[in-house]
């Protein structure tokens, strides 16, 4: 196969890499790419929120399967656009990708499939913010409800911090969607779907707070581990049953069936399992450990979801753990430092996000989250080690990272309300 991936995150390099390990996939293409991918297809630019750019660029390619990354080319329909012309794409529709594109239209979802989730408020203007925060309680979860890059989201006790963001969202001109609070560890769990079935991959947790001890503000994400050994038993069959098959039904029964990648972002709480959040594609940082640990070649998977023909799929995983680190540059989630020069960054399980080449043909930062690095062991204290000495061998000036990524779950002391 030739297969072109649209994207230039570090998401983006593990599909590359993984789709290298698939011996079906002959000739690999990425467009724009960045400063890492380079080494592992052939790059084109393109401006990734042009659908009709995007289906130029494949004009020109002829791949055999077209992979779309980010959300933004998805919500735009450049999965419409690639399919008026003929080729094959893993990705949904615009119709299907509102299910991340508005908040409110995935509420309206859950409700009618029946999938359980938290109580939420609809707000379109500032009189309404008052009474939202009240109908939902403290401590307040106040959600742009357009896409926000993962930054969009303000968990607060402090009322007047939820307020204030709720007024920013509004005076942005999107609506708010403020949320009944869920107490629980997160999960985010993928599923490959062809519009009728949904075959999920290994769950995951990442963590989107910039600091150590889940302080400072929400960023894109700073870090991920799979797998997750304090789940409950059944978790994946639990969520399959209450949540992917009933949204691919609805969706389907609407006329816009789903077929890509749903992204479930979960609560385990002490009732089970709640929705809190759809995407409509592979997650950053968590695609770069779920890949890194599936063993069934992933161009073969992602052609039969574009196909329609799932069926009755088996994936097979590497008996091992994946930790990946994000390096952010000087002032992340804020505006990022750019233009500075990375060295270290070319070894192996070193992912490039936010990195292009200088005209010297340096390697240098070109956006907040620079690198992920990834690291497998064993269990998870061993992917960790190894995670961190990666990351410790990179350089540039004025960044940082998280050191506790994955560590409490190393250590046992994640903890799932209602169990012992």
């Amino acid at each position: 196969m030739r297969i072109l991936v649209i994207g230039s995150g570090a998401r983006e390099h593990a599909l590359l890499r993984a789709l290298r390990r698939d011996p079906d996939v002959a000739d690999l293409h990425i467009a724009p790419g960045n400063a890492g991918t380079a080494a592992l297809a052939q790059a084109h630019p393109v401006d990734v929120a042009d659908p009709d750019a995007i289906a130029g660029l494949a004009q020109q390619v002829q791949p055999d399967l077209v992979v779309i990354g980010p959300e933004v080319p998805l919500v735009n329909g450049a999965a419409d656009a690639l399919r008026k012309q003929g080729f094959a794409v893993f990705g949904p529709s615009a119709a299907a990708a509102r299910i991340e594109g508005s908040k409110a239209f995935a509420k309206d979802i859950m409700a009618a499939a029946g999938v359980p989730t938290a109580r939420a408020v609809a707000v379109t203007d500032r009189d309404g913010i008052d009474a939202a925060l009240d109908a939902c309680g403290s401590p307040y979860v106040v959600k742009d409800d357009g896409l926000a890059a993962g930054k969009g989201v303000v968990v607060t006790e402090d009322r007047s911090v939820a307020a204030a963001h709720a007024r920013a969202v509004l005076d942005h001109g999107h609506p708010v969607l403020v949320e009944e609070f869920l107490a629980g560890p997160e999960v985010s769990l993928f599923a490959v779907c062809d519009g009728r079935t949904a075959v999920p991959l290994l769950p995951a947790q990442d963590f989107k707070r910039v600091g150590d001890g889940d302080s400072g503000p929400n960023t894109g994400g700073m870090g991920a581990y799979a797998p997750l050994p304090w789940a409950p038993a059944g978790l994946v069959d639990t969520v399959q049953r209450t949540v992917l098959d009933p949204v691919l039904t609805e969706m389907s029964l609407r006329g816009t069936p789903f077929a890509g990648l749903l992204y479930a972002g979960l609560v385990i709480t002490a009732a089970g399992p709640k929705v809190i959040e759809f995407n409509c594609r592979f997650g950053d940082p968590e695609t770069q450990v779920v890949l890194e640990l599936l063993d069934t070649p992933l161009g073969r998977l992602l052609a039969a979801a574009a196909a329609g023909s799932l069926g009755d799929v088996l994936l097979s995983w590497r008996g091992a753990a994946a930790v990946t680190v994000v390096i952010a540059a000087e002032n992340y989630p804020g505006p990022p430092v750019t233009g500075d020069v990375i060295t270290g960054a070319d070894g192996d399980g070193i992912l490039h996000a936010g990195t292009k080449l200088a005209d010297d043909g340096l390697v240098v930062s070109a956006g907040g989250r620079v690198l992920s690095v990834v690291g497998t062991g064993a269990d998870l204290a061993k992917a960790r080690e190894n995670a961190y000495a990666l990351a410790e061998s990179v350089h540039l000036r004025g960044s940082h990272y998280r050191t506790d990524i994955a560590l409490a779950a190393a250590e046992g002391r994640v903890h799932v309300p209602g169990t012992a």
